[in-house]
Parts: C-alpha cells; sequence; structure tokens
C-alpha cells in the first residue's frame, strides 16, 4: 500500500524548510534515478533524445542529459527555450561541458518527455501538439520525467498526451496518475527519492493506492470446524439467473461454507453445489443482492427479504430501484456500482447531476462526495482503476486490465465480496481483499486477454 498525493508542492517546500535541501539539490537526486534507471537498462553510447520545456520539468530533462553526456550519445530537444531559474542554471551547466542540442526528433533508443510535469493546465499549442504527435509515434523506449506531458492534475488528458513505457515519478505518487484516462499512458510508475526517503518526505494521506502483496486470502487456520464456521450467503435469484450462479459459485469458492439462491422457483440448471430457498436462509451471515435480480422480485419481496441487519453487498439491477435509498441507510454495506450505475445512483442521492463522461473526468471528486454523504457505506467504483472508499479513507486498485471487459466480471466480483463479508470480514476489508483477488485472477491467467470468462475467474480462486 502507498499513498497518494493530490500535489507536491507542498512536500518539497517541506523539504527546502525542514530538512534545509535546496531545490537544487532535490533536482539533482531526480535526474540521478532517470540516470541510474536508464544506466541499467541500456547500453553505454545509445542513443538518447530528451524533450525538454521551459520550467522545472524542462530543467530535470536537461540536468539528466548532463548527467548521462559521457555514456550516452545523448541529445537536448527544445520546445521552448529555457524560461525558469533552475532551467536557464541546468543547460549553463549542461553546455558548459558540451551536451547537444538538436532540432530533429527520429527514432532513437531512449526518448524522455521532460516537457511539462505537473503544472500543466488548458491545452497545447499547434507547435506542441506538433512534438507530441512526433513524440508519440517514434520508435524509442519512452519515459515520462515525473508525469507524462499532457496530464493534469484531476486526472484529464489532452489527446495529445505522451505515451510513457515508464513514469519515473518524483518523491511520491501523485493521484492524477491513476485516473482512468491516465492509465493508457502513464506505463509503468516508478517513485525517485529527492534527497529523503519518501518515509520521511511524504505525510499522511487519505489515498492511497493497493499492491497484490496487500490482498488477506481466507485461509482456514482451524482446525475444529464446519460448513457454518465460514458463514452463508444468500442471494436473491431472479430472471437473469445466470448472473446469480456465477456470483454464489465464486462466493463458494472463495471460502463462504454454504450459498444459497432465493427465488420463487428453482433455477433450471442450477448446480449442485448452490443451495436453493425460497425464503432468506435463517442462519445466513451475509446477502449479495442486485446480481440477476431482474423483474422477479418486487419492493415487497426484497423488503422482506432485506428485513435485518446482515452485511451486505448490493450490484446491478438494485441501482436502478428505489428501494436503493433505503438499502443506504444499511451498516457493514458494499456497493460495487460500474460508472453508468453510480451516474445513477449520485442522482438519485442528490449528490450531483452529471454525465458518466463528468464521472470518469472527476472520479476522484465524486467518489470523495458520496462518501461523505454516506459514510457508513463502502463504495467500490468499477473502472480501469478500481476506486474503493468508505468515509474519509480511499484506494485505487490499478492492477485490473481490459481482460476484465466481459460480461459477468462484476458478477464474480460481486461474489467475491459477499463471500468475505459471510466470513466475517468488515465491510471495507471485504471491499479491497475481493478487489485485489478480482485482478490477481487476471494476472493468474495464462490465456490470451480476450478469451477470459467468468468461468475462467472463477476456476482460478483455488490458485490464489
Amino acid at each position: 500500500m502507498q499513498k497518494l498525493f493530490d500535489e507536491v508542492s507542498s512536500l518539497d517546500k517541506r523539504c527546502y524548510d525542514e530538512f534545509g535541501l535546496s531545490e537544487d539539490i532535490l533536482m539533482e537526486h531526480a535526474a540521478n534515478g532517470m540516470a541510474d534507471f536508464i544506466r541499467q537498462k541500456f547500453i553505454k553510447n545509445s542513443k538518447i533524445i530528451v524533450v525538454c520545456g521551459s520550467g522545472n520539468n524542462g530543467a530535470d530533462g536537461i540536468t539528466l542529459a548532463r548527467l548521462l553526456h559521457a555514456d550516452y550519445d545523448v541529445r537536448i530537444f527544445f520546445v521552448k527555450e529555457p524560461k525558469s531559474a533552475m532551467s536557464i542554471l541546468q543547460n549553463a551547466r549542461a553546455r558548459a561541458i558540451g551536451v547537444k542540442v538538436t532540432i530533429e526528433l527520429n527514432n532513437c533508443d531512449v526518448l524522455v518527455d521532460a516537457i511539462v510535469g505537473t503544472g500543466f493546465k488548458g491545452a497545447f499549442n499547434y507547435e506542441a501538439n506538433a512534438v507530441m504527435q512526433t513524440m508519440n509515434r517514434l520508435k524509442a523506449y519512452k519515459i515520462a520525467c515525473d508525469i507524462p506531458s499532457g496530464l493534469k492534475a484531476n486526472g484529464q488528458c489532452d489527446e495529445n498526451t505522451f505515451i510513457a513505457d515508464i513514469s519515473l515519478t518524483m518523491g511520491a505518487l501523485k493521484k492524477s496518475m491513476f485516473s482512468d484516462s491516465a492509465k493508457e499512458y502513464v506505463g509503468e510508475i516508478k517513485v525517485l527519492d529527492l534527497g529523503v526517503t519518501r518515509a520521511v518526505y511524504e505525510r499522511p494521506s487519505k489515498w492511497h493506492t493497493l499492491d497484490i502483496a496487500d490482498l488477506e486470502l481466507p485461509y482456514r487456520n482451524q482446525k475444529n470446524t464446519h460448513k457454518g464456521s465460514y458463514g452463508h450467503l444468500a442471494i436473491p435469484c431472479g430472471n437473469k439467473h445466470g448472473a446469480s450462479m456465477m456470483s454464489g459459485l465464486s462466493a463458494l469458492k472463495f471460502g463462504s461454507g454454504l450459498v444459497t439462491l432465493v427465488s420463487f422457483q428453482e433455477p433450471y440448471n442450477m448446480p449442485c453445489a448452490l443451495m436453493h430457498s425460497q425464503a432468506r436462509p435463517s442462519n445466513a451471515t451475509a446477502l449479495a443482492c442486485g446480481m440477476g435480480l431482474g423483474i422477479d422480485y418486487c419492493s415487497e419481496d426484497l423488503s422482506r427479504f432485506l428485513d435485518n441487519t446482515l452485511p451486505m453487498i448490493v450490484d446491478a439491477d438494485i441501482f436502478s430501484m428505489g428501494i436503493v435509498l433505503e438499502i443506504l441507510k444499511r451498516e457493514n454495506l458494499v456497493i460495487t456500482p460500474h460508472p453508468k450505475e453510480f451516474v445513477s445512483l449520485l442522482h438519485m442521492t442528490g449528490v450531483a447531476d452529471v454525465s458518466i463522461k463528468e464521472l470518469q473526468d472527476n472520479r476522484f471528486k465524486y467518489s470523495e462526495e458520496f462518501c461523505k454523504r454516506y459514510p457508513n457505506v463502502t463504495l467500490l467504483l468499477k473502472g480501469a482503476n478500481v476506486i474503493i472508499g468508505k468515509g474519509d479513507e480511499f484506494f485505487v486498485n490499478p492492477h485490473g486490465t481490459s481482460a476484465l471487459a466481459k460480461g459477468g466480471s462484476g458478477d464474480v466480483l460481486s461474489g467475491l465480496v459477499g463471500a468475505l463479508l459471510a466470513q466475517g470480514y468488515t465491510a471495507l476489508d471485504a471491499a479491497i481483499n475481493a478487489s485485489l483477488a478480482h485482478t490477481k485472477l487476471v494476472q493468474n491467467y495464462q490465456g490470451a486477454d480476450f478469451s477470459l470468462t467468468p468461468d475462467d475467474l472463477i476456476a482460478g480462486i483455488g490458485n490464489l
């Protein structure tokens, strides 16, 4: 788990004010980190072009070129001439030792983007757009200095944002790098120290990224147990019973001792491992509602099913029903909407009236606003980077891939969450660990990404 920050200028200022580190020292450490990465990955005399802007991001790039000058065929390409005090100083130093400047952008071994960092606003002008397009077409290993040029502080991206193979980011992780839009551009992300370790540089943050190593699986460590020791998940099953079955099977595979589908008639071709009942089992320890609910359940049926205080996960069809407003009053509740469903939920609750595009452009903002209104609810907002929030704690799971863009993947996730709730996990821990398990299943999958199915996900649970 790693901290995320809206901005790091205040962290840099703390280095100046409290630790006596100058801007120059921080810049030298940043450039050294980039240089070390390149030295480890590329042989001497490799061709390197560093594309620099006029500000301090450009100054980082100029410093990098100076450090690599003796061992590599390195050139600086200026999009704009140095303007900030640090870029003017670093350019003078680079020129003094003979670093060359080029006016041509062509194929190379390494292309470094040091045009503009976290201060990017608005849009590129005509000349900069032409440079960005050329950079993205070039054949090279592409490194973003701090963040890709074109990525804004809110996570939105210019249409010509630099497409990096890796972003070597300075000091700490920036929240903007984990928007859904940014996922196309940032590549791998590596944090570089700036003269002090991250433990010293960073301050407390309410936002964190999740690492696969944070996953806590529901291991069975007790020997004297029985099926009732591991919970009983009840799932109301409507006319779209395939979705309910997938959720039920994933929950059973993820450790729930019992799983019951609750419907008026036993679903056709129901797996033998799942149980069926026409009423909610009296010994249920958690509920999973919405997957495959369809039109079979009226409000009275749902109200009867939900007349309890059991931990619960809701998804899918439930978000278009008025009863969701009552459900949101529950404790130990996880909701797992995709963007369209979350937009509907924001509207129904009066939190915001926004389009799907506006939500996707501001996922962090609206996640915070919803969790502020409903501090008892654990939100798991689906997307390229999953956001999980409760109260004033927020987590981003960046490990998902396009392989999960397949009908039924969300039903499997709901089953994973439900299984953990049934086994006694808190709502927040259930959401975090189910999401991590979900993405790890994709990492473990051996087939082509386009071929992954919910059945593959369920089959892989046993190998987590």
